[in-house]
């Protein structure tokens, strides 16, 4: 397993909030176009204790849906519990813990991985483990 590429997508906090979900389509729609890959996964909602955080968060999720789902025939969604358990072992596991088995996993040791990129690219081994597994089941969203 390895990573082709992973980045992150930025918006500046002062833009309004269309213009940022205009980006986030526009940057994801690009690397779709770019690497053509034939599915995709994302991480699935979890608890916010902030109302607004957890608005704007499902408001970028669906634009990276949508994003993925018109370019892609296939997009999975996993629990950020699964996703943990899949690559550090845990459910529980702490970011710096996902972001060292990712490095590990990928062969990236010297490399500078964002925390949201680990997450990503976390998702995306995730995925492919289930994939390749019988007993963990996927299905498209």
């Amino acid at each position: 397993m390895r990573a082709v590429a992973w980045g992150i997508i930025k918006n500046k906090p002062e833009l309004p909030i269309s213009t940022c979900l205009l980006n986030i389509h526009r940057e994801l729609s690009e690397k779709i176009e770019l690497w053509q890959p034939n599915q995709a996964a994302i991480e699935n909602m979890f608890f916010f204790k902030n109302p607004s955080t957890a608005i704007r968060l499902g408001e970028a999720r669906g634009v990276v849906m949508l994003a993925l789902r018109l370019q892609l025939p296939e997009v999975y969604g996993y629990e950020p519990r699964k996703v943990k358990q899949s690559i550090v072992g845990r459910g529980s596991a702490t970011k710096p813990q996902v972001q060292m088995m990712v490095r590990q996993l990928l062969g990236l040791q010297g490399e500078k991985l964002p925390a949201d990129a680990a997450d990503a690219l976390a998702v995306a081994i995730c995925h492919a483990f289930a994939k390749a597994s019988p007993v963990f089941r996927s299905e498209p969203l």
